[in-house]
């Protein structure tokens, strides 16, 4: 099969583009020929090996898996013994953080995973964004328990999570105020956010209103900054370390010493969650946000343009030319 490979930690240009032998399903594995990946902050992160602590989990010296692509989009080409929920030539969305493999033609993922049916309609370059940058935002929005009618700050609302979050926010009835730049205003409000606040115009940590939670999807402010937005016992949550790592170490000391917490939540990775984004999905309550697209011999460019930090929701990768559903 066809695969984007890295063997070595760095920059985009470690990536190449080779055959690679097809992975082997276990028995309770579906085998899933991919027509459809992303690249995203995860991808960028375990590529560049930074921060060093994601190597705890890739490899020390080295990256134990060599091909990246946590999300994708495809059809059931095979599955294990053992499977009962899925059938040859199923349309399937996933995700997996952990073994990764999505930048291939070919990708195994097991049935109690975080993988779910296409919706009808949905075309496979639409459907692989579904779960990454949501996850992580459903994480966050769970962490600090929100709930209808709170007043909630989304920093970020362009990206991959902050557009998710945005639209899972609005599905709870929260009262959501994103902040984006210029081009994307309309963009932000038409995912369900009250008021949009321009940061190329306006500082967003001098606003006088008061939120219940403030959710930095980009991880550029930090809890310092916008401490005087939150209301009493508010929380500010981010999906950064912060500067100077701070975020993990104030998650555990400002519950000692102050009414306004720093939450940062360990992502949980449930079928739950697939199944739950796949509802919103055939409601019309969520739609990945979508920036532009790469084939697959490309990726480079693909890595190179998320690592720059500007793209506005998600990137694709085309692996495989596709009909469009009908």
């Amino acid at each position: 099969m066809k695969a984007a490979v890295y063997r070595r930690y760095g920059p985009p240009n470690v990536i190449r583009v080779e055959d690679a032998s097809a992975p082997v399903p276990d028995g309770d594995e579906l085998l899933v020929r991919v027509f459809a990946s992303t690249v995203n902050r995860t991808d960028c992160g375990f590529l560049s090996g930074k921060p060093r602590l994601v190597r705890l989990f890739s490899g020390l010296r080295v990256p134990r898996a060599t091909i990246l692509g946590c999300e994708f989009a495809g059809e059931v080409a095979g599955v294990g013994a053992g499977v009962t929920a899925f059938v040859v030539g199923q349309r399937v969305f996933g995700y997996n953080g952990v073994k990764f493999g999505g930048h291939a033609e070919y990708v195994t993922i097991a049935e109690t995973g975080l993988v779910a049916e296409i919706p009808v309609g949905l075309a496979y370059a639409e459907a692989a964004p579904t779960i990454e940058g949501a996850h992580y935002a459903l994480n966050m929005i769970r962490a600090a328990k929100i709930t209808v009618g709170q007043n909630v700050l989304v920093n970020g609302g362009t990206g991959g999570i902050g557009s998710a979050a945005v639209q899972l926010l609005a599905h709870l009835g929260a009262r959501v105020t994103a902040v984006c730049a210029t081009a994307h205003l309309s963009t932000v409000q038409s995912l369900g956010a009250e008021r949009v606040v321009d940061y190329t115009r306006e500082d967003f940590t001098a606003l006088d209103d008061q939120f219940d939670v403030v959710l930095d999807a980009v991880g550029k402010s930090s809890f310092g900054r916008c401490r005087r937005l939150l209301a009493p016992g508010g929380f500010y949550v981010s999906s950064e370390l912060g500067p100077m790592w701070q975020n993990p170490v104030l998650a555990l000391t400002t519950p000692l010493l102050r009414k306004k917490r720093v939450l940062f939540p360990i992502p949980k990775d449930t079928r739950a969650d697939a199944l739950f984004l796949q509802g919103l999905v055939e409601t019309g309550e969520f739609r990945p946000l979508l920036d532009r697209s790469f084939p697959l011999e490309k990726i480079r460019e693909a890595y190179e343009y998320v690592a720059a930090g500007q793209k506005i929701g998600n990137v694709v990768i085309r692996v495989r030319d596709e009909t469009p559903p009908a």
